[in-house]
């Protein structure tokens, strides 16, 4: 049996007929800060699942490096705080818990927090993310 799901950005062929049932546990405790500005989580990712689940967590006041990722979607799921995107390069859009940012394969994106608390939010890629997908497109 095969489970197609479409999000508007991608379409994912998940066999997962054919897994064992699995649980990524999030590790609180193996977050680490990144030189795009946010702290990151990996919840999910690795060989043979074809997306990737990460947790990001962004201070207040601080925007993300500009950056792409080559040939990869990337979806955002606002878990809390408040944000204005920057996608496009010149575009930008208020976001908030619950909100939903799809950005399609090597778009420039940013993320600046807006608010007094972290920016807590998903980042959903499609294939997985791979560190050599990223590409920064401004200084650190």
């Amino acid at each position: 049996m095969m489970l197609v799901i479409y999000l508007g950005f991608a379409f994912w062929d998940l066999r997962f007929a054919s897994m064992k049932p699995t649980i990524f546990h999030t590790q609180e405790s193996a977050e680490y800060y990144t030189p795009e500005r946010c702290h990151i989580i990996e919840i999910m990712n690795q060989p043979g699942i074809d997306f990737s689940i990460a947790r990001a967590r962004v201070e207040p006041g601080v925007t993300t490096a500009l950056h792409s990722l080559a040939g990869t979607n990337e979806a955002y799921y606002i878990l809390s705080g408040q944000g204005r995107v920057r996608y496009g390069g010149h575009q930008e859009r208020e976001v908030g818990r619950t909100d939903i940012v799809i950005y399609s394969p090597d778009a420039p994106q940013s993320i600046t927090n807006t608010g007094e608390t972290d920016l807590i939010f998903l980042c959903v890629c499609v294939p997985r993310f791979r560190k050599e997908a990223y590409i920064a497109l401004d200084d650190y």
